[in-house]
């Protein structure tokens, strides 16, 4: 445990600025009331007298703050041990990292902001934590609404036919991420291929015959949501489109030892 010990006590230490301050408290004690100034300095003891009655009395309050604090730190002790073990390691690992000063009072206070649940031990509020949870859309209206574009690279090419565009989206419907592959494809693989260079599944040059949109879907896709992206895209393309799922090398091995 993080806990402090109290610092050695050392004996007092006369000054002459002491004394020169106590010398000044009687003067104004004696200006203070100008008509019983004598009598007041006859109640009053000298500085000699005054500095070694505070000798005394430092080293009786230090042994008093001593005990005090020891008694403090044995009260939070008990009061750690009133939570289960395995909570009760938790907080000893977060006291020995955390931010407040090694005193008594200060593990009590995170004692009492555990207990009450306005510090989560495992989530300390002076660490960072960035967030965990997804984005996701859900019930998207639109295909943009749902994903976007992540990649793009041109594939194809030759003496007849121009290079389309190779697009790449991601999102996340709920179940998890989801890349889409997006291609032009041709209806006669013979047939003339062309298709902009800035190609994109919302603004391509939809109305031309003999081409046809695939999809590769890679990622946790239900066939319920596996629907829902071709109803998307075919709503952002008038060209016939086809979404696949695809799935990845070896997973279906895998799948089919494993049956």
């Amino acid at each position: 445990m993080r806990f402090r010990r109290s610092p050695r006590s050392e004996p007092y230490r006369e000054t002459t600025r002491k004394r020169a301050a106590f010398l000044r408290k009687q003067r104004l004690e004696r200006e203070a009331l100008p008509l019983f100034a004598e009598a007041i300095a006859a109640r009053q003891h000298g500085v000699d007298a005054e500095m070694a009655r505070r000798a005394v009395w430092w080293g009786e309050a230090e042994r008093a703050r001593r005990t005090q604090r020891a008694a403090d730190w044995r009260r939070m002790r008990a009061r750690l041990f009133a939570f289960d073990p395995a909570l009760r390691r938790t907080i000893r690992a977060l006291w020995r990292t955390c931010p407040y000063p090694a005193d008594p009072h200060s593990f009590g206070d995170l004692l009492h902001q555990i207990a009450v649940g306005r510090i989560d031990p495992l989530r300390p509020p002076w660490i960072f934590h960035a967030p965990t949870q997804a984005r996701t859309t859900l019930n998207p209206a639109t295909f943009d609404s749902a994903f976007r574009q992540i990649g793009k690279r041109t594939v194809g090419g030759g003496p007849t036919t121009t290079p389309a565009d190779e697009l790449i989206f991601c999102g996340n419907l709920g179940a998890g991420i989801l890349f889409l592959t997006s291609r032009v494809r041709l209806v006669e693989s013979n047939g003339n291929f062309y298709i902009s260079s800035n190609h994109r599944l919302r603004d391509s040059h939809v109305g031309r015959s003999g081409h046809w949109i695939d999809i590769e879907v890679r990622g946790p896709c239900s066939d319920a949501d596996l629907a829902l992206i071709d109803h998307l895209a075919q709503a952002a393309n008038t060209r016939p489109v086809v979404v696949r799922r695809v799935v990845p090398f070896g997973a279906g091995a895998e799948a089919r030892a494993g049956s």
